[in-house]
């Protein structure tokens, strides 16, 4: 196979995952950052924790598998990649331990005190992470301060400014509007119509953070746009990403709240491929020289290993996809709380 082609092929199936990734785990990120508002005694909050509870690790499956993939479809990349994100990747690492601990101790104890510890410590992991995936992407979209070497040659401030923040308040709340529909799905009686009205509300947030940050992409990342001038054919992801944006309300307002949790997943996998096409053919865009950019060209591995890879990934994903679609299977139906409830 040709070796531009197996680069490309290896670029998508990076998509294809993180994709995975953000619309398996984040409708449960997003029901932990509003396990402490949507839930108002501790069975409630029983119930949401109960929602995601076989689902979430198998989940991360998909974020562990973006990273051995790209360590070894891309090594430079990969590299470059955590060395820049060092302070924010062991931030998020301690999040994701903190969310599983949180779901497993919570219930070990039954005090008041120890559970709103373990509840607090759930909605705070969760809404970090979220809002780390965000910033980190921000930084990625408007390009990184990279010397020679791919070496980083910034600080954990220079990733902070106002771009990343608006995008990790972005994914923050287009997180928490799918756990909101997610939970809408799987509860019942004033939960599922407190879920309701929630969904109202984080649409209107979600919607007025889609209008600021496209704007302010469009003036401080005027690359991203590139591809999309260069092919108009690819005017066709914002405009269904849009279209997928405004038909939420529509899908909840028709009452086929499933059809509205299908829309929201199209929204994130619109927005990955929005950013995927915005970085194209770069991972990591140099803001001090264009010449020391992480692209494909000079982060990929030999020909031999992505065509080994390429093997391995034929076999291993539709074991991870039946994986999936046998859990989400045998849990479906509503949360319920009985001496057969998990």
């Amino acid at each position: 196979m040709n070796y531009e082609l197996l680069t490309f092929i290896w670029f998508v199936l990076l998509g294809v995952l993180l994709t995975g990734y953000a619309i398996l785990d984040g409708f449960d990120l997003g029901v932990g950052i509003l396990h402490p508002f949507i839930a108002k005694d501790d069975r409630e909050r029983r119930l949401v924790m109960n929602s995601i509870g076989p689902l979430w690790d198998g989940n991360e499956v998909w974020l562990v598998t973006f990273g051995g993939a790209l360590f070894a479809a891309f090594p430079v990349a990969y590299a470059t990649v955590f060395s820049s994100f060092y302070t924010a990747f062991f931030l998020l690492l301690t999040c994701l331990i903190g969310r599983a601990v949180s779901l497993e101790f919570r219930s070990k104890v039954h005090t008041p005190a120890w559970r709103k510890f373990w509840d607090i410590g759930f909605f705070l992991s969760s809404f970090t992470a979220a809002f780390l995936l965000g910033v980190a992407g921000g930084n990625v979209m408007a390009g990184m301060e990279l010397g020679p070497k791919y070496l980083y040659e910034g600080n954990l401030l220079s990733q902070v400014y106002w771009y990343p923040l608006l995008v990790g308040c972005l994914t923050a709340s287009l997180f928490a509007l799918h756990g909101a529909i997610y939970l809408y799905l799987k509860t019942e009686h004033e939960l599922q119509a407190r879920a309701r009205r929630f969904i109202t509300k984080l649409f209107y947030l979600f919607a007025g953070l889609y209008v600021v940050v496209s704007f302010a992409t469009f003036l401080h990342v005027p690359h991203a746009t590139e591809n999309i001038a260069n092919y108009p054919i690819l005017w066709i992801v914002p405009v269904l990403n849009a279209l997928a944006v405004l038909n939420i309300p529509r899908a909840m307002h028709l009452g086929k709240p499933g059809y509205a949790f299908f829309t929201s997943s199209m929204v994130i996998a619109a927005f990955a491929t929005l950013f995927s096409v915005a970085i194209f053919p770069n991972f990591m865009l140099s803001t001090l020289d264009p010449a020391y950019s992480v692209t494909l060209e000079n982060a990929r591995s030999s020909r031999g290993t992505l065509q080994t890879m390429l093997i391995i990934a034929v076999i291993g994903m539709p074991c991870v996809l039946s994986y999936t679609v046998i859990i989400y299977w045998i849990f479906r139906g509503k949360t319920k709380l009985d001496s057969n409830s998990y």
